[in-house]
């Protein structure tokens, strides 16, 4: 295609996936590949396929219908990855609790990937106009799979929040990157859908671009950076329980955690 694009823009494009990539080699080399494998793979595969879609849009015989379904074929292969890893996130923020993690990894998974792959059908099967066509189906693929995505990472986020449940900090970067990258892409669509830029639609690309290597910024000093020590306080005394039940908050998911084990068995 060979876009004549400027240098901001080709810099915004390759470096959070070349970033990216050099990311899952530092944590190959200090072991936390194997403590993070999910992430690891995710890292290894977003990049790549955004790197051959950024490849392809400099091959001047790739023609826009192609590179389109490449950019389709990616974004299909990221969606996975970022289930499959929201659903490790739901795992080792609730680790405690191993029949309500287990659920909600099956649960994630199982409902992630049916949902991208029922988007991408229906987008597929739109009536379409040309290139046209290929160009909106694949823009309702990506707008789909940042919507599941936001709701499920906020899901997590609240829910540990309410059973007062601090995750590993390495998880809770994880997750904070992709929790910002999804919002900020939701929001520039929305602004998008609303008629806003309309002659300036590339700076919202640009914005996109720009939030996703901070993101990765982000995913580089909770995973590389260790965490400072902190003086030992005394243990906050636990909360009240609640009236009804007798139960502190706490109580309630071991409660939930236990009543899962009983089905799953």
């Amino acid at each position: 295609m060979l876009q004549a694009h400027s240098f901001l823009w080709n810099y915004l494009w390759l470096s959070p996936n070349v970033l990216l990539l050099v990311l899952a080699l530092l944590m190959y080399w200090r072991g936390l590949s194997r403590r993070y494998p999910v992430f690891t793979v995710f890292a290894v595969g977003a990049a790549s396929a955004q790197l051959i879609v950024y490849t392809s849009d400099l091959v001047p015989s790739v023609t826009p219908a192609t590179w389109w379904i490449i950019f389709w074929s990616g974004l299909m292969v990221e969606g996975l990855l970022k289930f499959v890893l929201i659903a490790e996130i739901f795992t080792q923020v609730f680790g405690a609790y191993a029949a309500l993690a287990k659920s909600g990894r099956i649960l994630i998974r199982g409902v992630g990937v049916f949902l991208i792959f029922a988007a991408a059908l229906a987008a597929a099967l739109a009536p379409k106009d040309g290139l046209f066509g290929i160009v909106a189906g694949a823009h309702r693929l990506e707008q789909t799979i940042y919507l599941i995505e936001t709701g499920l990472l906020l899901f997590i986020f609240l829910f540990s929040s309410y059973f007062r449940i601090r995750p590993a900090r390495q998880v809770f970067g994880i997750a904070l990157g992709l929790a910002v990258s999804a919002c900020v892409h939701l929001a520039t669509w929305a602004v998008m859908a609303n008629g806003g830029l309309p002659e300036k639609r590339n700076l919202l690309d640009l914005l996109n671009m720009a939030t996703y290597h901070i993101c990765v910024l982000i995913w580089y000093y909770f995973l590389l950076i260790p965490e400072k020590a902190r003086p030992t306080q005394p243990r906050p005394p636990k909360p009240p329980a609640d009236p009804p039940t007798g139960l502190a908050v706490e109580d309630h998911l071991h409660e939930w955690n236990r009543e899962l084990e009983r089905l799953l068995q």
